[in-house]
């Protein structure tokens, strides 16, 4: 008997880079925390950002490279490296040094000791990456499940608030059930098709005919994987958990959740329905269809309605996850080209926004981390005008107002859904738009129009860190500049259209 020789997949280490780069630096981290017994948040903060930003370089390199030598598949067909991966850790990376700075003064000023969180974030940062580039099920999954652990525990982080243990339990048992969904339409449509790679379910559905029974399971697949990443992207009506994880959770693990895990859950559901399920477009745009109407209505409406702003800020993010759904639903359309570049750039761009938001949200709302009704913006634009100006500017484009980088987004979007003659949507999203407006105008009239009230003086004045002052001017700036010049944000997500297959 001849001795056998096990082969192992070559690996292009190079391109993998940033996440052995995320890896590496979450390892260093959690080491060096467990042998310093006081240790500086800053540092934590700078190593992050440090280690954001060496992943966008490699990145840029890594983009060169592929407009060189073209897209490839790596690692025995398990993770795409394209424009679209390539794309998405940008968007990522940033996400994650923006969050970072922020959450820097929030441990200082709630005197919470944990240079976890950090390490959590790259967790989920390093998830983010694997989802987005996977060409594989089962490595889509260990991605997402990656993301999702660290998110649960991040979510419920403050220890000496009931309401963030609370989001951390109910973002754990129902993020469980979304994942059973996901892994159990894995197991469904690798019954139908034979394998789990993304790539490969393409070719077979491309060029196999179902009979009954298998195209019955494939469609039961279908069905589960868009309900397991649905709950991710909180679209209505798998939103119930978003309002209460929002207001529970800390203010910067917030809106590092409506970033991150938004572009994560997105990113994978853009590359199955176009890479693996572009012949079954006519299964599962309806269904697309449906869940983006239902977003955009509920979710502004809704957000109208409510008192606290983060809560509001729960249901906004569920209508701009309906508008990216419009991007989605117009990629089932025969020869689409806007869909899918208006979608990723609306992830950029609300990435960006929403921790410009959150990070405004979190020094308003002061020491203790509760005080965050609309009643807390009173008078902060005589108290603090250019902390008030910036969280206009996040505001107008939030609603989509022209010159900010929320009118590219939506605009994108809506033409794409009109370009396609997807006329409904189209008209229910710039109907929706128009409500949501109500919500960003009511917490400007608070800052700008309302004076304080008695009892108001006594509450804690508000600090501008430098750490977070840079976060919400990056953000500000950001949002005026592709509002202003979106020319490179658009050819950049222009780039994204080729996925490899």
């Amino acid at each position: 008997m001849s001795d056998q020789v096990m082969q192992y997949p070559a690996i292009d280490w190079l391109a993998i880079t940033p996440i052995i780069i995320l890896l590496g630096g979450m390892m260093i981290n959690l080491v060096i925390a467990s042998l310093t017994r006081v240790w500086p948040r800053a540092w934590y903060a700078i190593a992050t950002v440090e280690l954001a930003v060496a992943c966008v370089i490699v990145e840029m390199f890594l983009w060169h490279d592929v407009n060189t030598d073209g897209s490839r598949i790596i690692i025995n067909n398990a993770i795409a490296i394209d424009h679209f991966t390539l794309f998405c850790w940008i968007g990522i990376a940033i996400a994650l040094a923006l969050v970072s700075l922020s959450t820097s003064e929030y441990l200082r000023r709630e005197s919470l000791d944990g240079p976890e969180v950090y390490a959590l974030y790259i967790c989920a940062a390093l998830g983010a990456m694997i989802m987005t580039a996977s060409n594989d099920m089962i490595v889509l999954f260990l991605g997402l499940e990656t993301l999702s652990i660290a998110l649960y525990v991040l979510a419920a982080s403050h220890r000496r608030r009931t309401e963030s243990q609370e989001s951390g339990l109910k973002y754990f048992i129902l993020g469980g059930f979304a994942s059973a969904f996901f892994l159990y339409g894995i197991a469904l449509i690798y019954g139908s098709t034979g394998t789990t790679s993304i790539s490969g379910i393409g070719n077979v559905l491309s060029t196999e005919v179902f009979v009954k029974g298998d195209d019955a399971m494939l469609l039961a697949g279908i069905a589960l994987l868009i309900v397991g990443l649905a709950f991710k992207v909180a679209v209505v009506p798998f939103h119930f958990w978003t309002p209460d994880v929002y207001q529970g959770a800390p203010t910067p693990v917030t809106a590092f959740m409506a970033s991150v895990g938004k572009f994560a859950a997105f990113a994978a559901l853009v590359r199955v329905v176009t890479v693996a399920l572009p012949t079954r477009a006519e299964d599962w745009r309806p269904v697309v269809w449906v869940l983006a109407i239902l977003s955009v209505v509920v979710g502004s409406v809704l957000a109208v309605v409510q008192t606290d702003v983060k809560r509001m800020l729960a249901y906004s993010s569920i209508s701009h996850a309906g508008f990216m759904m419009i991007g989605i639903e117009s990629i089932g359309h025969t020869g689409d080209v806007d869909g899918l570049p208006a979608t990723v750039m609306y992830l950029m761009i609300y990435s960006v926004l929403v921790i410009g938001t959150f990070t405004v949200v979190s020094l308003v709302t002061r020491t203790g981390d509760a005080s965050s009704e609309i009643g807390s913006f009173r008078g902060l634009g005589k108290e603090r005008p250019a902390l008030a100006l910036a969280m206009t500017v996040f505001l107008l484009a939030q609603a989509g107002m022209p010159l900010t980088s929320g009118f590219i987004a939506k605009f994108g979007v809506i033409k794409a859904a009109a370009t396609n003659h997807s006329y409904a949507v189209a008209l229910v999203a710039m109907v929706a738009s128009v409500i949501a407006a109500l919500l960003y105008l009511r917490i400007m009239i608070s800052m700008w129009l309302s004076d304080k009230e008695a009892g108001d003086e006594k509450r804690e004045a508000i600090a501008i860190p430098v750490s977070a002052g840079f976060v919400v001017a990056v953000s500000a700036v950001f949002t005026l500049l592709v509002g202003v010049w979106p020319s490179w944000l658009i050819d950049a997500s222009q780039a994204a259209l080729q996925l490899a297959k």
